[in-house]
């Protein structure tokens, strides 16, 4: 899978209890953008949780998709996935989207990317974007050695990555599903 650069997403589940963060730096080309952006989202009905990495426009792009299947596949996110990362590789303009997606619900933790992967990772755990590997790291070692709930994994896992990635930022977007 490419790594993109300029962005975190992590996400960690405990049983059904799920939450998923991402940083807010947005960086163009050598520059830093001003503002923090929001790259990770609740969407339908506020039971599923995505977060985006990879050109900004591209990435909303998968992001409104995945709304879209969701609604056709109410309480089948592993379907929804299945369906958009078919659409996604064959269709002629979204094949040529530089993005990948994480999503969640109560029941799975999926990536998703253009050429046609849904994949669900071990322990239920998400990294994605430049800085997901320093995130994984650290999330996975506080999933197996603390009792701490999934947001403050996330948050901390985030804040690690931070401090070790030039493309990662301390502002912080967590959204959770109890």
């Amino acid at each position: 899978m490419e790594a993109f650069h300029g962005t975190t997403i992590v996400s960690v589940r405990r049983g059904s209890a799920v939450a998923m963060g991402g940083d807010g730096q947005v960086t163009l080309a050598t520059s830093l953008s001003s503002r923090p952006a929001r790259k990770v989202r609740r969407l339908y009905h506020d039971r599923i949780l995505a977060g985006f990495a990879g050109a900004t426009a591209d990435a909303f792009t998968p992001v409104r998709a995945i709304r879209g299947q969701a609604g056709k596949a109410p309480g089948h996110l592993v379907r929804s996935a299945v369906e958009l990362a078919k659409d996604w590789r064959t269709d002629r303009i979204l094949r040529r989207l530089e993005a990948m997606l994480a999503v969640a619900d109560r029941e799975a933790s999926l990536i998703i990317t253009g050429t046609g992967d849904v994949l669900e990772p071990e322990l239920g755990l998400i990294s994605i974007g430049s800085g997901g590997p320093y995130a994984q790291a650290a999330a996975r070692a506080l999933l197996e050695h603390t009792e701490l709930l999934p947001p403050d994994i996330v948050k901390k896992a985030l804040t690690i990555a931070g401090d070790l990635c030039i493309y990662t930022n301390q502002s912080h977007t967590i959204e959770s599903l109890a």
